[in-house]
């Protein structure tokens, strides 16, 4: 059976690290997710995101703190991260980096990875790798016998296909995990100081 974890939503713990960064209200949310192309990784609109807001102030994850209203426009409610709203976003994060089953919740993880250590990073994405690598060698090792019991290509183009996805995976992750080990990588949020285009592009998201 699911547990709280598997029952947070791709663009649940999305709004979790958006609340990360600073208290926000939901329409702020749905621009900031919007200029930063979220809809890449997940489907966006603002009767999802409302009620996905609703759904993680009951759960106790994010917690309101104040309400305002500027000129005609409507009152808007503003909410910050309760400790257990980080705690599940880490939990969430932490759970599916490494696992090679879910493919869409693996792509918001790793965009939302540099809220985990660098060094807790590493070792998921190596977790991840090795996994992905013994898969490669099982679909290599079906390919290869397919082709010696004289099995004809079209029968098998789609073992080869995989086999050529996962050796570029690993490929990758090779890459970005001596990437994210480099000293001189900058990783995380927590001390970094906002630069005027981050500053500029929360401006708009609140206008």
């Amino acid at each position: 059976m699911p547990d709280a974890v598997d029952r947070l939503t791709p663009l649940g713990l999305m709004l979790l690290a958006l609340l990360h960064e600073d208290d926000m209200h939901a329409y702020e949310m749905v621009r900031l997710l919007r200029e930063r192309k979220a809809d890449r990784l997940v489907a966006l609109t603002h009767g999802t995101i409302y009620h996905t807001v609703a759904r993680l102030e009951r759960q106790g994850l994010i917690a309101e703190v104040g309400t305002d209203r500027d000129g005609n426009r409507p009152e808007r409610t503003t909410y910050t991260l309760t400790e257990a709203g980080a705690d599940m976003m880490i939990a969430w994060v932490r759970r599916e980096l490494p696992a090679i089953d879910r493919p869409d919740r693996f792509r918001v993880a790793l965009a939302e990875s540099h809220n985990l250590d660098r060094g807790e990073v590493v070792a998921l994405l190596s977790e991840r790798r090795d996994a992905l690598a013994a898969s490669l060698g099982a679909h290599r090792q079906a390919r290869d016998h397919a082709i010696e019991r004289g099995s004809y290509p079209q029968f098998w183009i789609e073992v080869h296909r995989e086999t050529a996805l996962l050796s570029a995976d690993v490929a990758w992750l090779d890459e970005a995990v001596e990437h994210i080990r480099r000293p001189d990588t900058v990783w995380g949020v927590t001390d970094l100081a906002p630069t005027d285009r981050y500053l500029a592009q929360r401006e708009a998201a609140r206008a």
